[in-house]
């Protein structure tokens, strides 16, 4: 190859490689010219000695940088093919562009850097040590050149660290050589590191006062830095002596390095690495020389010089380093220190903890935060929270804690130390306002440690708080509410004081009751308190809410104290009907709609009663005469209480007559209480307007045209009429039931009679209320179901076109956007006669099933044997199922049919829960299958769309609803088929967008997932049966992983289990089996669904194989399957009489087998497929298996001597 054929074709790439690099070339351009050099990488003959022209220090950086990434192509790419002389002369040259082909540390970009230590770790990945034995040698030759040398050479070893050991991306046996011998020359390379940065620290120290010498000390830190840095890649994973080594000098040395500004980040990041580590404790016990006097007076005088400087950028992150390293100091502490072991309590704990304290209560949040999982650990520790150093910083703790409750620090704002870090923490009020609300709630955890240790202190202090805020003067802040002149908005300094003493006091009093004794409870302090917070009066909605709080944090004492009852009850029944009006305003008060903070006021207080009588019912059970003539005085003003407020009165009723445990009496009660209700209900006049669409549109006003939309809405009666009738009914059901004492249920006359299995049967006081109310309840539920019938749709007015559509609150959960910051929380609620029309029918579909759904568990058999219930719900709940929109559909399955199967006694599955599931679950997988479809198709074309309102997220909001929706239905189909004591699994509804769940890696469900009696019941009948392994096996390659992960772990086996004594079409079984590596196609880049999948794709081979042959016929279809290693397979699964290998190798066989249909991620779909062929053996001889790939090598000899130095 003649020298002026290489110069030509690099003048040609030089010309190239500008176009490429250059902002103002075209498109069409830069785009030939990219051809141009690819083409050159992948088919020249020449690109070595071209790579290396380019690679010249006369070249241009960014010539240089792409005469490197030539030859790095070449070691990639082409290695398995070079002749052994064109690889020596390869290496040979990249060690001299190391050694003198470079510029000086100080000038050389650092792209060059990386892509030269890149090039060598390539062919050290290929080939050491069993062919270049030397390789240490030669680097440790290199770096006594220089520091550019051995900045380089630090490069090379910790990129070999990350592709070996952290990143592991080489073949295993690679792998294993490498990481074996870096093992065993460990002690060299560590000392080679330590000596390194040592020399180089000193020589920068010494040089960095002389201003002449400024470029070599420069050059010294640089090199310090990066030993630093390999060092962090190193100390992860050797052998933990290495790092205590010599008396644990590399810890004494990083611990110096922390009061050295240009190396502290380095020194603490490796200091945490090596404070982090895991492993035997005997090891871990040298890590404890940190606690010493001397580390620990570098650690804390680093940490106050770098506070004490302001907040500069570097400075706040070194202190976030160091707060870890405190932290996990804390941590390895906790772990050493133990009733069983011999390590004492360091002499300087007081120390460490004093330090660890200034963390808490520095201004950044975000540090604050920080130190709370640690505080909690010690506390909790069963050594440590009995020192007396610790105990004598709960004071100090909860103090730190009464400030850092205090919620402020808001980026945008100015009014707090804490606003300019949470700038460099968080991007907006939202991001800070949702990381201070988690944060608050570890605190809280914390804090309830910390008072199970000394509950009498953390009482006293809530209590001087509480007193405090009672008796300061109110202030508001520069923002005025909108609520009213003079009250709070939610970023006054009063109201955030009030909220975070009254978080506090919740806190401190609920764990106090925990740990003390009955007889040690500070009762006349605690209704001193109280008595203080009944008389305190306040018209700031915000304040009063915080009152509420309060007296329900200090209701326990009550029971102490019963005459103090009436008085906490006044108190809460005067918040139920709060309002803020100013006399001058009264006119356009009536007018305006109560703010959100009046509506939370009276909504806490009415729970704060509930919770009261279902908490405390024996305590409220003497005052229920006045608590009943208190709520019927407030029921006899209609306009007084929204529907809302009136049912949880009606609620809190319900639970107190629960504690009469006189069923005549109750059921007495519960009739007087319905009265109203029944009346309403069951007036032949609703009775029209509950069964007829038509009529139902026009009585809620769903058919006019306003003209004004936010005042006029003439319909608004109507519909709280119904909502208030559907409230009541769903209040009653939830909270009437008979005693739980199996005496006092018989001995007030609940028991009815026992069952086959001899568990008594109960009935409830409000059966024979509820009963009579359910065909009109069941007709409002056809009637609601029909309104989305496309005719029905076209009959709603002008104004209410989009009514039945979903609220926007809903559309941002399902789509996870956050809701805006809260300076909306005080303006009125002004709502469109459009938006309460939606969370009317929202709010009453919801209801309906919620009746539903509790009608099983609360009324049981007198509800399970109403005549014709099957056909009842089949006519009503599920019909025009085909237009009832997903967001829809999910509440239904989750709230009514959910609960409903689940309390279904075994003898009503035949008569009630097979005719009605069979033909859900068949429809469900057809309009699941369609929906899937779709997204599919739209994924595949992805093409413009008809222009929408915003057709983007009306898509990502309807697929993601889908996703939603699916997730119900499997969750549905394996509550109803598999019981829970197999794999563990979770019944409750996923929250809206928990996409990020963390997915195990490993997966092997346990084998004791077996069928419910339900489940085998359902799969007995045929249709049901189909539907069921249908959907199961279908849902796999939907896209949605969570769905997939669970559905194979927990549904799949175990149905399939129960058809397999049958007689399977082979058609069916192949299509199961292509079902489940369809799905290892779709979801085989998630590691939890692929282990998963591939296990269950080996379970069903392993078990039908043997009798079904089309099986193997499926397995061969399988893209790049070795034909060979199938047969070996093969032959073994079915010779009977070989001894079975172990699980594991069989299903790890199985795994490669069928690696052509694991699908891969978007971006290692088209990557160029790297391949490092494995070295002869360093340890033993292991005979050559059909599997793994016999390499021979080209000559077969002289293989160990390719690389001579």
């Amino acid at each position: 190859m003649s020298a002026e054929q290489v110069s030509s074709l690099c003048e040609q790439l030089v010309k190239a490689v500008t176009v490429i690099m250059d902002p103002a070339s075209t498109q069409r351009y830069r785009l030939e010219a990219l051809k141009f050099c690819e083409e050159f990488k992948e088919k020249c003959p020449i690109c070595v000695p071209c790579g290396l022209k380019l690679a010249e220090k006369t070249q241009t950086a960014i010539v240089r940088h792409f005469g490197l990434q030539i030859l790095e192509h070449v070691v990639k790419f082409r290695w398995n093919n070079m002749p052994r002389l064109e690889k020596v002369y390869l290496k040979n040259n990249v060690m001299g562009l190391i050694s003198s082909g470079t510029q000086s540390i100080l000038e050389e970009e650092s792209h060059i850097k990386d892509v030269l230590s890149r090039i060598v770790v390539e062919m050290i990945k290929r080939e050491w040590p069993q062919h270049w034995p030397d390789m240490l040698k030669e680097l440790d030759t290199l770096s006594k050149q220089g520091e550019t040398q051995t900045e380089l050479v630090m490069f090379i070893l910790l990129r070999l660290a990350e592709d070996v050991v952290t990143f592991q991306t080489l073949p295993t046996q690679r792998r294993r050589d490498i990481q074996q011998t870096l093992t065993q020359n460990m002690e060299k390379i560590f000392s080679f590191l330590l000596t390194t940065l040592q020399q180089n620290v000193n020589k920068y120290r010494r040089m960095k006062a002389d201003l002449g010498q400024e470029p070599k000390a420069q050059a010294n830190c640089r090199v310090g830095i990066a030993a630093l840095n390999t060092l962090a890649g190193y100390i992860d994973w050797v052998a933990l002596s290495h790092i205590t080594a010599d008396n644990c000098k590399l810890l004494e040395m990083l611990c110096l390095l922390l009061n050295e500004p240009e190396l502290q980040i380095g020194a603490a990041e490796c200091l945490l690495i090596a404070v982090s580590r895991k492993g035997k404790l005997e090891d871990r016990k040298p890590l404890m020389v940190l606690f010493g006097d001397v580390a620990m007076h570098y650690i804390l005088s680093a940490a106050q010089t770098a506070d004490g400087e302001g907040l500069v950028e570097k400075h706040y992150v070194f202190l976030k380093r160091l707060c870890q390293v405190l932290c996990a100091l804390g941590s390895q502490l906790c772990a050493l220190l133990g009733s069983d072991s011999d390590v004492e309590t360091p002499t300087n704990l007081g120390k460490y903890l004093d330090s660890f304290l200034a963390f808490t209560t520095h201004p950044s949040q975000f540090l604050r935060s920080s130190t709370q999982i640690t505080w909690g650990a010690l506390f909790r520790h069963e050594v440590l929270s009995r020192d007396p150093l610790l105990l004598a910083m709960i004071p100090k703790y909860l103090r730190a804690s009464m400030t850092n409750l205090v919620k402020v620090g808001f980026p945008s704002k100015t009014d707090s130390p804490s606003c300019e870090y949470s700038r460099f923490d968080f991007d907006s009020d939202e991001d800070f306002n949702a990381f201070f609300n988690s944060f608050r709630a570890q605190q809280g955890e914390v804090m309830r440690m910390a008072c199970r240790l000394d509950p009498r202190t953390g009482f006293q202090m809530a209590g001087e708080w509480l007193k405090y805020q009672l008796t300061a003067p109110v202030d508001t802040g520069p923002m005025n509410s909108k609520t009213g002149e003079g009250l709070c908005s939610i970023f006054s300094p009063s109201f955030v004081q009030w909220d975070a003493m009254t978080f506090f006091s919740e806190s401190v009093i609920s764990q106090m009751f925990r740990t003390l004794d009955k007889d040690e409870i500070p009762v006349n302090d605690g209704i001193d308190l109280l008595q203080l917070v009944l008389n305190f009066e306040t018209k700031d909605p915000l304040i009063l809410s915080c009152v509420l709080t309060n007296v329900s944090a200090l209701f326990p004492f009550v029971t102490y104290r019963p005459e103090y009852l009436p008085q906490v009850l006044s108190k809460l029944f005067s918040s139920v009907t709060f309002e803020v009006i100013e006399e001058s305003k009264f006119v356009m008060s009536v007018q305006a709609p109560r703010t959100r903070a009046v509506k939370n006021v009276r909504r806490h207080a009415c729970s704060s009663i509930i919770k009261m009588c279902r908490d405390y019912p024996q305590l409220v059970l003497p005052n229920f005469e006045m608590l009943y003539n208190h709520v019927k005085q407030l029921l006899s003003n209609e306009l007084l209480l929204t529907q809302m407020e009136k049912c949880a009165l009606m609620e809190a009723l319900v639970l107190i007559s629960n504690q009469f445990k006189d069923y005549e009496r109750q059921k007495a009660f519960l009739e007087e209480l319905m009265a109203p209700v029944a009346s309403l209900w069951l007036s032949t006049e609703m009775q029209r307007i509950l069964s007829d669409p038509e009529a139902f549109i026009s009585y809620v006003g769903a058919d006019n045209k306003i003209a004004d939309p936010v005042l006029e809405d003439p319909s608004g009666l109507n519909r709280s009429r119904i909502s208030f009738c559907v409230y009541t009914i769903l209040g009653v059901v939830k909270r009437a039931r008979w005693p739980v004492a199996a005496e006092e249920a018989k001995a007030g006359g609940f028991l009815v009679g026992y069952m086959p299995s001899g568990s008594p049967i109960y009935r409830n006081p409000c059966t024979e209320q509820v009963l009579k109310l359910l065909d009109n309840l069941l007709a409002l539920i056809r009637t609601h179901n029909n309104l989305y019938m496309p005719e029905m749709v076209a009959k709603l007015g002008e104004t209410f076109a989009k009514a039945l559509d979903m609220l926007e609150v809903e559309k941002n959960a399902i789509l996870g956007l956050p809701q805006p910051l809260l300076e909306l929380y005080d303006s009125p609620v002004y709502k469109t006669v459009l938006e309460r029309m939606q969370g009317f029918f929202c709010t009453l579909y919801d209801n309906c099933f919620h009746i539903l759904g509790n009608a099983g568990p609360s009324m049981q058999q007198d509800f399970y044997t109403v005549e014709g219930l099957a056909t009842l719900l089949l006519s009503s709940a599920f019909v025009n199922l085909n237009n009832i929109p997903d967001y829809r559909l999910r509440p239904m399955l989750r709230v009514f049919v959910k609960p409903l199967v689940l309390s279904c006694p075994l003898e009503h599955y035949e008569t009630l829960v097979c005719p009605m599931l069979g033909p859900l679950f068949t429809y469900l997988h057809v309009r699941l299958s369609q929906k899937w479809q779709v997204i599919n198709q739209r994924s595949m074309l992805c093409e413009d769309d008809a222009a929408d309102d915003n057709p983007e997220s009306q898509e990502m909001l309807e697929e993601q609803l889908v996703r939603l929706l699916t997730r119900e239905v499997m969750d549905l189909i394996t509550v109803c088929c598999v019981s829970k004591k197999g794999a563990e699994h979770n019944t409750t509804a996923t929250v809206d967008g928990d996409d990020d769940e963390v997915m195990a890696t490993e997966v092997t469900p346990p084998a004791s997932a077996e069928l419910t009696e339900l489940g085998k019941c359902l799969m007995k009948q045929e249709d049901v049966c189909t539907a069921l392994l249908i959907t199961a096996y279908t849902s796999l390659s939907w896209k949605d992983t969570l769905s997939c992960q669970r559905t194979t772990t927990q549904l799949c086996w175990p149905l399939l289990k129960q058809v397999l004594p049958g007689n399977l079409l082979p058609d069916a079984v192949s299509w199961f089996f292509t079902s489940v590596l369809k799905g290892l196609q779709t979801h085989g880049q998630h590691d939890g669904c692929m282990a998963a999948l591939v296990h269950l794709a080996f379970q069903i081979y392993e078990a039908l194989r043997p009798r079904y042959a089309e099986l193997k016929a499926v397995m061969e279809q399988i893209p790049d399957i070795q034909r060979e290693s199938l047969e070996q397979f093969e032959s073994k699964l079915l010779n009977p009489t070989l001894q079975k290998v172990a699980d594991k190798r069989r299903k790890d066989h199985f795994k490669r087998l069928i690696t052509g249909c694991i699908g891969k991620p978007l971006g290692e779909q088209f990557r160029k497929e790297v391949h490092i062929r494995n070295l002869p053996s360093l340890f033993k001889k292991v005979k050559p298996s059909l599997e793994t790939d016999v390499l021979e090598n080209e000559d077969g000899e002289g293989l160990t001597a390719l690389f001579e130095p």
